[in-house]
């Protein structure tokens, strides 16, 4: 066989890729042509690649070599073997025995070893063959953002495994005529990329040694990034595999690509590809394993410098592995390559040495997913990291935009705080069914409604109320949901927020996804959200008027506007302790009785017995003195249930009148509780002189005790209020009282019981709101003890404990 006539620059030294002087090819690509090492393939060789030129080698590799490879033929070095063809082949002496890499440095001990079954595993020094790559990585200073060649490598490697299963039809769907479209950006640092690549293809088809192959890419790969090495080297691999699918696809049609699938003997392949199914596996496995750990060592590369230095510990720590990884990626890359382009030169049958080399590709796949796994672990961490440092970025920019900048209007503070981008509307208009952007709400008074999905029917009944008589004030409501995001979304939680929304006549977020982790973190650190609603005012230029307004509404609804503190004081000081700061105008037949001068007794509690006592007592003690009393079952703050059935007996025994509506029960006590914390907020807490606060308190601390309470009027003066006990007893003792009459009799004679038998009393806070560091009792004006109580959400476990869901108490 003739060889070719060695060249004169085969005593240069040798060159990297990116240097080499070039030739045409006669596929029309410039190919490396350096000493000792390429020559332009003649024409006759079949799978288009390069072969050695040197003189000690044919130019045409023997025909009893099947892989399409050149390999040396010379006396010490033979033909490799049939059963290995894998692409790693491996030199053996005149003995015959096995020979491995070495390492110089790492005193000659052997980088690999083969397993039991034939396959390559890495030895114990890792580390030496981690120095050799190191030293052949020498990175410069070009950003190379390859995830649109990735991308682009995906596409293709995953086009062509479909292709397995059957040629195509040539039918070309609307996704792929759009994306035939695109046009291909993100490497314009590397102009001379498809060159390149053409080189590696080259270099990982030609190798008679895939170790030395991998070395020799590595080493022309060496001012490329890690993940630009694998990301190039993949790109190189698509191709081969590309080539090979897109002829099995259009041979059939394509007169150009029959001829060229003939040489390659293609139809071979496709009329029996049944018995290529091992081969095909292990192949397809070993590229899956190949895709993630390539995707893994690209999202490192896009990990931001500014949160994610390479420094850090658990960055170095995974760094240490790319090396290794980068090593086997574009290995395997060679075995897969190997793999396919010499398929037509096998037989049918599946020999033994077909089934040791799928196992060996299997091995290689399984070696790449356990280093995969352990960057995916890290990567995962980091993201965590990232994610956590990025909404610690927007907290506080949140915190800049909402107290520190000065704006024209309020939609930057909006924006901030429920969506910052304008590509969908985030808005959900409830009485129009619309979605709507941000802009609706431009200098406009806004009070966000912030809450769970499980705000009550009777918030958003009263909350409606005022919203609906408050167009002359020219303010919106949105209401955000907020959800426990390590919680999954549900259909029932979807379904449960669709009804809000329709029931609601104001605006609110579509869905709780839209709102930031950032926003939610400023609303629970700074506006105290811990669950319960809270509505927070800003003006039309995004200024912060009120944190939680929520308390004013209850108290005064839309005579509250503009819901600031100077607001909330000047409403405190018209106000007085009477029965219409109580009542409101919850019930109109109150009002009437007021107008009448009537002796009214509101009383609550849930024990049935006390009750017919009670109201037996009282209408006695009235006819007595002749003089017009009524009774009203105000219920408790708790107990929705127990207060219904409580009411039912009282209607059916037509003991006194009792509200069955539940919202009315509900917004009694509401305000009521509204009254102490808007104190607490204005810091009167501990203002001895404040009348209605004391008053309020103990009203407050009444309805927390077991058993019942009361309290009494003449039309809007309140004379009395306490403990059920203490009210029943005083009446019960009519013929004990100093004076006739209930003024001053009943009322001294209960005052006088009272302080004897509850000197004292208990408050309760819920933890969402601001909660003081010390109180004074209102009756012995003493420092109050505070405790911390856990009380189940449930109903029937606070009717057992007689306190709400998670609280703060004082006692006395």
């Amino acid at each position: 066989m003739a060889t070719t006539p060695a060249d004169p620059r085969q005593s240069a030294a040798r060159q990297p890729l990116s240097q080499l002087p070039l030739r045409p090819s006669e596929r029309g690509m410039y190919l490396p042509f350096d000493q000792g090492s390429r020559a332009m393939l003649p024409r006759g060789s079949d799978l288009g690649m390069l072969a050695p030129s040197n003189a000690s080698m044919p130019l045409l590799a023997p025909r009893s070599n099947d892989h399409g490879m050149s390999l040396p033929s010379n006396v010490s070095m033979p033909l490799a073997p049939r059963s290995n063809e894998h692409g790693m082949s491996l030199p053996s002496n005149e003995h015959g025995s096995m020979m491995y890499p070495f390492d110089e440095a790492a005193g000659n001990k052997p980088l690999l070893s083969w397993g039991n079954e034939g396959s390559i595993f890495l030895a114990s020094d890792d580390h030496a063959l981690t120095r050799q790559i190191q030293k052949l990585h020498n990175p410069d200073a070009r950003n190379v953002d390859v995830r649109p060649l990735f991308q682009l490598i995906e596409e293709v490697i995953q086009r062509a495994t479909q292709s397995i299963e059957g040629p195509s039809q040539g039918i070309i769907s609307e996704r792929e005529a759009l994306e035939g479209k695109r046009t291909f950006h993100g490497l314009e640092e590397i102009p001379e990329l498809p060159l390149i690549i053409e080189r590696i293809t080259c270099e990982i088809l030609c190798g008679s040694n895939s170790h030395e192959t991998t070395l020799s890419v590595l080493k022309n790969l060496g001012s490329f990034s890690w993940e630009a090495k694998v990301v190039l080297t993949l790109a190189a691999f698509a191709l081969t595999y590309g080539d090979f699918w897109l002829l099995v696809q259009i041979y059939s049609t394509n007169s150009l690509a029959k001829s060229m699938a003939l040489i390659k003997r293609l139809p071979t392949i496709v009329e029996h590809v049944g018995s290529f199914k091992n081969q095909f596996e292990a192949t397809n496995n070993l590229i899956g394993a190949m895709l993630e750990t390539v995707r893994c060592i690209v999202e490192f590369g896009e990990l931001p410098a500014v949160h994610i230095q390479a420094e850090d510990p658990e960055v170095k720590a995974a760094m240490s592995h790319f090396p290794i990884a980068v090593y086997w990626v574009i290995r395997s890359s060679i075995a897969a390559a190997t793999q396919i382009t010499t398929l037509s030169s096998r037989g049918l049958e599946q020999n033994l040495a077909a089934i040791t080399e799928a196992r060996e590709l299997l091995n290689w796949a399984h070696k790449l997913k356990a280093i995969t796994e352990h960057l995916r672990i890290t990567l995962t961490n980091l993201y965590r990291i990232l994610a956590e440092q990025k909404d610690v970025d927007a907290y506080n920019r949140i915190v800049q935009i909402i107290y520190n900048e000065m704006n024209i209007d309020n939609m930057k503070a909006i924006k901030c705080l429920i969506y910052p981008a304008d590509d969908v509307p985030p808005l959900y208009d409830g009485p129009t069914k619309k979605r709507l952007h941000l802009d609706v709400l431009r200098r406009k008074h806004v009070l966000l409604l912030i809450s769970g999905l499980d705000i009550s029917h009777e918030e958003l009944y009263n909350l409606e109320q005022s919203y609906t008589e408050s167009r002359t004030h020219a303010y919106e409501i949105v209401w955000i949901p907020v959800i426990d995001r390590s919680q999954q979304w549900t259909d029932t939680m979807q379904i449960q927020l669709e009804t809000l929304q329709k029931s609601m006549p104001w605006y609110s977020v579509h869905h709780p996804s839209v709102v930031s982790n950032a926003a939610i973190r400023f609303f629970r650190n700074d506006w105290h959200f811990k669950g319960r609603p809270i509505l927070v005012v800003l003006s039309p230029q995004g200024k912060v008027l009120n944190e939680n307004a929520i308390h004013m509404m209850w108290i005064w609804q839309n005579l509250a506007f503009d819901f600031t503190s100077i607001r909330e004081v000047q409403l405190w000081e018209q106000e007085r302790w009477k029965l219409e700061l109580l009542v409101d105008n919850i019930d109109p037949r109150i009002q009437e009785w007021i107008r009448e001068g009537k002796y009214i007794f509101l009383y609550g509690g849930d024990d049935i017995d006390w009750i017919r006592k009670f109201t037996t007592q009282a209408r006695s003690v009235a006819q007595a003195l002749k003089i017009p009393l009524e009774l009203l079952y105000v219920g408790r703050s708790h107990n929705k249930e127990l207060v219904r059935r409580v009411c039912a007996i009282i209607t059916v025994e037509q003991l006194s009148h009792c509200w069955q509506d539940p919202s009315w029960v509900w917004y009694f006590w509401t305000r009521i509780e509204s009254m102490i914390h808007s104190k607490v907020k204005l810091e009167r807490i501990d203002d001895h002189g404040d009348t209605i606060l004391q008053e309020i308190q103990r009203l407050h601390s009444h309805d927390k005790t077991t058993g019942g309470w009361a309290l009494l009027a003449k039309g809007s003066t309140i004379l009395a209020h306490g403990p059920g006990k203490t009210i029943l007893l005083a009446l019960e003792e009519r013929d004990q009282w100093r004076e006739p009459g209930i003024e001053p009799g009943y009322v001294d004679h209960f005052h006088g019981r009272y302080l004897e038998m509850f000197p004292c009393h208990r408050l309760d806070f819920p933890s969402n709101v601001k909660i003081p560091n010390s109180m004074f009792c209102s009756d012995c004006h003493r420092n109050m003890k505070k405790y911390h109580s856990f009380i189940c959400c449930h109903e029937d476990a606070i009717a057992e404990a007689g306190v709400p869901s998670s609280v703060v108490q004082y006692e006395a």
